[in-house]
């Protein structure tokens, strides 16, 4: 495969003076693990695609500011020069916001940190942080783009912008410093096929694409008003749907979702399927949305299965073989086998053996930060996870209200050690507790469920935000305890027996459960928990992500490659129940 132009004659993209129709497939490599890229490409060509679309996830290569993480799983290079390797063509969108149903849309959290902060315009102390990062990203991505040799045939200047913001002086600035940092490839924007969005999410120079899940003619014709030549392509072709937490599992019929895309083959347009296979929001790294009409906050689950060709173990679905039909009805498609199936794993049921309280742990996890009103995550340092607030109150006895001004998102709230309720961002912010003594400490451990990633709600800051209070008085002098949970090597677990609580119930609730295993063969699997409620996994360190017992996800995906042959380390914490039940690893996805 040689490379050396790709550009826009008319109404057609050209590949090395030829016409080309892009056929391609999203496939996020944070979302997958490095030792399965390989896998889900070849399958990606299997259905008979031509080029592989990733997002770039600032908040994976910049975690905190100013340290930048591009090997292992941040390994973008790696994974274009894999694609080429497999003759696969790549559509790069470096953001810097790339919404993706990620965690702020893949903005750093460290942004937040300015009181003042606003992103995705042209508020100087952002536009320092996308400079700073573009200038160590791009300068990776000039040598593999096609007119160097590479495979990187176009770039996103932006994502979507149509749909949040009207500054199109800020949209300029970042095509002119995608352009002095070196890129030389096709340069695109894409948006909803609205008049709005494309009116507020383009730019005259840049080529315009389109994002839908349906009526193709319609949707191309608004693009039209807008773009009276040059190609079509629908940039997200949305065939499947990502899930929140508390709603039906969204799912698409491979043959509507096949007649869909046969209306933009027939229209001579190319495209992007979204998602070719979503893969997984492992850790705390999952988005949230919140609804543009009642501001209810919606966090997203960790499966991004997105009911796509590919299911989220990495399985052709019925949508694959629809697809690859429509495909080869319109191009010449070359026979490229799919790989072999995966080896699944499973287990019998594990009974967690040794057990740690949560709050009895704090000086292991944590160094208290004093203050004397509450302060949010962000102005604490902390990106992800749990952050407990706690002040001792005198009161007097006897039934009191609890409230608080804001919470962001779910707060478990503790009378000297008990749970007596929950505040959650959707409701309740008040509850009535019960204070046993006259002076009691009052603790709150609040979750950050994922930070929004679409809407005018960005600027989403986590923890307790203003005042809480009891009755009408607000409580001052806290203790705050980050609990980003990236680290469990010094919990000090104790041996359960059978039938027996290791200290007072409500001591135990929540509490970290452990338990080791043998593996004689590592294969895919799904970790399936009982008698949980609400809480986190990690399996040999990694943090597999949340569960809940609301749904729709039931069981948490384990990639073949975390397991090891010998001993393995289950560890969760369980927000709620004090007795848990067990674990169990199932090879496929329970119903």
């Amino acid at each position: 495969m040689s490379f050396n132009n790709f550009e826009v004659i008319e109404d057609s993209f050209f590949l090395n003076g030829k016409p080309f129709r892009i056929l391609s497939g999203a496939l996020h490599y944070f979302r997958v693990l490095p030792q399965q890229w390989e896998d889900r490409l070849l399958k990606l060509k299997a259905m008979g695609l031509n080029t592989v679309e990733t997002y770039v996830a600032w908040n994976v290569h910049e975690a905190e500011r100013g340290c930048f993480r591009f090997d292992g799983a941040a390994d973008l290079v790696g994974f274009i020069r894999l694609a080429q390797a497999l003759g696969l063509y790549v559509i790069v969108r470096p953001g810097p916001f790339i919404c993706a149903e990620w965690e702020f849309g893949g903005l750093p959290a460290w942004l937040l940190n300015d009181p003042e902060m606003e992103v995705r315009c042209c508020y100087p102390p952002y536009q320092d942080a996308v400079q700073t990062f573009f200038s160590k990203l791009l300068p990776m991505l000039v040598p593999l783009q096609i007119q160097h040799g590479g495979p990187i045939l176009a770039m996103q200047v932006e994502n979507e912008y149509g749909s949040y913001g009207s500054d199109q002086s800020y949209l300029q600035w970042l095509n002119q410093l995608m352009l002095e940092l070196g890129v030389q490839c096709l340069l695109f924007t894409s948006d909803g096929a609205t008049r709005s969005m494309l009116t507020h999410g383009s730019l005259p120079s840049v080529l315009k694409t389109a994002n839908f899940g349906s009526r193709a003619a319609e949707e191309f014709a608004t693009l039209r008003q807008y773009q009276p030549r040059g190609p079509l392509m629908c940039m997200e072709f949305w065939n499947g749907w990502f899930d929140h937490w508390g709603e039906v599992h969204h799912t698409r019929h491979a043959d509507d979702a096949a007649n869909a895309l046969e209306q933009i083959m027939a229209s001579g347009a190319s495209v992007n399927v979204y998602m070719f296979h979503g893969g997984s929001n492992f850790g705390f790294m999952n988005g949230a949305n919140t609804d543009l009409i009642s501001r209810e906050y919606q966090p997203t689950i960790n499966s991004y299965d997105y009911d796509a060709p590919l299911n989220e173990a990495g399985e052709p679905t019925p949508k694959f073989h629809a697809f690859r039909r429509v495909l080869e009805r319109h191009n010449e498609l070359p026979e490229t086998a799919l790989p072999p199936p995966t080896t699944k794993y499973h287990s019998e049921a594990l009974r967690f053996k040794q057990s740690v309280s949560l709050l009895d742990s704090l000086s292991v996890l944590s160094t208290p930060e004093l203050s004397i009103a509450p302060r949010s995550m962000e102005s604490l340092g902390q990106n992800y996870g749990f952050l407990l607030y706690c002040s001792e109150v005198c009161h007097p006895q006897g039934k009191a209200t609890l409230s608080v001004e804001r919470v962001h998102d779910r707060a478990q709230v503790f009378v000297n050690g008990r749970e007596v309720g929950v505040l959650a961002r959707n409701g309740p912010l008040a509850i009535e507790i019960e204070l046993p003594e006259t002076t009691n400490t009052i603790e709150l451990l609040v979750e950050n469920q994922g930070r929004v990633n679409y809407g005018p709600d960005l600027q989403d800051r986590k923890g307790i935000l203003g005042w809480v209070r009891l009755d009408l008085n607000k409580i001052y002098h806290w203790s705050m305890f980050t609990l980003p949970l990236n680290n469990l090597s010094n919990l000090a677990f104790v041996d359960r027996s059978d039938g027996e609580n290791l200290e007072s119930q409500f001591k135990l609730c929540p509490a970290f459960h452990r338990t080791t295993f043998n593996v004689d063969q590592p294969g895919d699997c799904f970790l399936a928990l009982t008698r949980c409620t609400k809480g986190v996994a990690w399996l040999n360190g990694f943090n597999l992500g949340r569960y809940w017992d609301k749904g729709p996800q039931t069981a948490l995906y384990v990639p073949a490659p975390l397991l090891q042959p010998g001993q393995n380390e289950l560890i969760i914490l369980e927000l709620h129940q004090s007795e848990v039940g067990s674990a169990q690893f199932v090879p496929h996805r329970p119903l």
